[in-house]
């Protein structure tokens, strides 16, 4: 018996977007610089990886087109949620395939609660592609945050042949704390 599987997020660039995300919403999704740097601002330092699962899976068809590795590939898979206060504010899917990193290893494995943002923005060795957005689909995300309509976004971080596709979901939790005010 087969499983079927929730159909992959449909990812554009974000001035592609319609509807459009609110203006606050649009400046987490381009934010080019670190997001754990600018969860751990946001969260006055209270902020922390809370690991989910990690291990190897058969990608989703569209992580393998952005890795450049045919459909059903394996790759090593980590999902975290991003805390600020103690409460999930993103959910990150990390995504290498096993070809690349067979050929060129990566320590994926051994992050634990260490951001793998934290990680990639230190290595100037990695570069990073464009970022994409979509309405992230509610069946790809776990179910104590499973909400449709929220807002992810990726992007792919090259080092020679090796592939890290990064995805982050946004969560209400996030929102609702950047609607505060901070003294």
């Amino acid at each position: 018996m087969s499983q079927t599987l929730p159909a992959s997020p449909a990812w554009l660039a974000t001035d592609r977007l319609d509807p459009a995300p609110s203006a606050c919403q649009l400046d987490w999704l381009n934010e080019q610089g670190s997001l754990t740097l600018r969860l751990t601002t946001l969260a006055a330092g209270a902020f922390a990886v809370e690991p989910l699962a990690e291990g190897w899976q058969t990608l989703r068809d569209d992580e393998c087109a952005v890795l450049g590795v045919p459909a059903g590939s394996e790759g090593w898979v980590r999902e975290v949620y991003l805390l600020g206060h103690g409460r999930p504010w993103v959910f990150a899917r990390s995504v290498a395939a096993r070809s690349a990193l067979q050929r060129h290893p990566f320590a994926l494995d051994r992050l634990g609660s260490t951001s793998l943002g934290h990680l990639l923005f230190r290595d100037p060795a990695f570069s990073r592609q464009p970022i994409e957005a979509c309405r992230y689909p509610a069946a790809l995300l776990p179910v104590a945050v499973r909400s449709d309509g929220l807002w992810g976004r990726r992007s792919l971080f090259c080092q020679g042949p090796l592939g890290v596709l990064v995805a982050e979901v946004f969560l209400p939790a996030l929102w609702q704390a950047d609607a505060t005010p901070h003294t």
